[in-house]
């Protein structure tokens, strides 16, 4: 179930409550493959900047980060799947709009990944 915030953006569910990140998931051959997955989808700078975009907001539907953004619909729609595989990002649908936010989970892995190297 979606809800709308104040402004009537698509809300994503609420997350989980966090796990802890287990030190023994941080080393080793699925732990590097999916370090460099996670460092692909942030290898762009579009996608740097809705990873940005979506910090400072709870949720955003694609439009309106195309008006955010000097790209064409189609290229933030790649961006923005190629985020949500990674898991850093989270969509939610109501009917055809579909809203993103920040998946902080995924977020908190890439920082615990990274400060192992």
């Amino acid at each position: 179930m979606t809800k709308k915030d104040v402004n009537g953006d698509l809300c994503c569910p609420p997350e989980p409550i966090p796990s802890e990140v287990s030190l023994l998931t941080l080393e080793g051959a699925e732990a590097d493959e999916e370090l460099a997955k996670l460092a692909k989808a942030i290898g762009h700078p579009a996608r740097v900047r809705i990873l940005r975009m979506l910090s400072r907001k709870e949720a955003r539907v694609c439009s309106q980060i195309v008006d955010e953004l000097p790209l064409a619909q189609s290229t933030v729609s790649e961006h923005l799947r190629i985020l949500k595989e990674s898991g850093l990002v989270r969509s939610s649908q109501d009917g055809p709009r579909v809203g993103y936010c920040i998946n902080f989970d995924g977020l908190r892995r890439l920082k615990a990944l990274v400060a192992i190297i």
